[in-house]
């Protein structure tokens, strides 16, 4: 019983933390979004609805500065302030924002995102876990190593949810009449726009997939569909 009691205890604080971060998650949304209302969008959103036989998708504003879309575990839509600036600018078109809806939606329907928020949890058990085991096998370096295999477990499955997100978003928006051009275009000009610098990272640290990588899939996709 002593020796299983981290691994319990490890499972117990995952549980704890899953119920913490979805609360605090929602909250947060709650406080800092609003419906986005902007005619031009709400005209994509139409299409999106139509295709998907659904009679609204409502998309909401989360009130942050960086540019960014995100699903929430309870299933809502968000598109940040800093991104809806962007298209108000002239930076990306409505077309491009309906790509990012559209990846958020696959997220949903995929169960990506209360999954995530399971990961994250199981990732947190799967740390403490480690370090208490390794730790007393490594003194000094084991924790280091128990957050290490964890990132990179976290990185790995966060990389192959994206992915199938793109492919469900690039499926919806050609049966929506968009088609997968925006969403090539708009990954051509996302770093820019994030003013990221992943491109010079190894891809297997980054949580999302190279944007290179992600525009040959597209393109791949494509170019089977219209075989």
């Amino acid at each position: 019983m002593i020796r299983i009691l981290p691994i319990l205890l490890a499972v117990l604080y995952g549980l704890a933390m899953y119920r913490f971060s979805a609360w605090r998650t929602a909250k947060e949304l709650d406080e800092k979004s609003t419906e986005l209302l902007d005619p031009a969008l709400r005209e994509m959103t139409s299409k999106l609805a139509s295709a998907l036989d659904l009679p609204r998708i409502k998309v909401h504003i989360y009130e942050v500065a960086p540019v960014n879309g995100l699903a929430a575990p309870d299933g809502r839509i968000f598109i940040t302030r800093g991104f809806y600036e962007k298209f108000k600018s002239g930076a990306v078109t409505a077309e491009e924002l309906a790509s990012v809806i559209a990846h958020e939606l696959g997220h949903v329907a995929l169960g990506h995102s209360r999954r995530r928020m399971i990961d994250f949890s199981g990732q947190n058990a799967m740390r403490a876990a480690l370090g208490m085991i390794l730790g007393r096998i490594l003194p000094g370096v084991g924790i280091w190593i128990a957050n290490m295999l964890a990132t990179l477990l976290a990185a790995r499955l966060s990389r192959s949810d994206e992915y199938e997100a793109d492919a469900y978003a690039a499926a919806l928006l050609t049966k929506a009449g968009i088609g997968i051009a925006p969403q090539i275009s708009l990954f051509e000009k996302l770093e820019a726009l994030t003013q990221s610098n992943h491109g010079t990272a190894p891809a297997w640290l980054l949580s999302h997939p190279k944007t290179a990588d992600r525009i040959g899939a597209l393109t791949a996709l494509q170019t089977a569909w219209d075989r």
